[in-house]
């Protein structure tokens, strides 16, 4: 069984976390992507401190999807260099797990 993984992605509006989301389910990248509201983030970024109100998304994902939804996120992000963090899956329900692994794999 491919690692289970758990992925963080700022977007600077509601409409790009919509619109990554649906892509990232829809092209199987992830089983399940969380949009998280009212996020600020303070960064430092080409030598200025900057303070900006974003919303996080987390996605549920596989070793094996990653690529996918890496390339997914910098394709549709319209940040220079978007977070993207990937988080490995010690445990969790079995079930659940399997789904993940289910539901990001492409069918044809």
């Amino acid at each position: 069984m491919t690692r289970r993984l758990v992925t963080l992605t700022t977007c600077p509006n509601r409409a790009v976390a919509d619109a990554l989301a649906d892509a990232l389910v829809e092209r199987r990248h992830a089983a399940c992507v969380n949009i998280i509201p009212g996020l600020t983030s303070v960064y430092r970024w080409q030598g200025q401190v900057e303070r900006d109100e974003e919303w996080l998304l987390v996605a549920k994902t596989t070793a094996t999807a990653y690529t996918g939804l890496e390339a997914c996120i910098l394709d549709l992000h319209p940040d220079e260099l978007p977070e993207i963090v990937a988080l490995p899956v010690e445990t969790g329900l079995a079930g659940y797990l399997a789904w993940v692994g289910e539901e990001t794999t492409h069918r044809q």
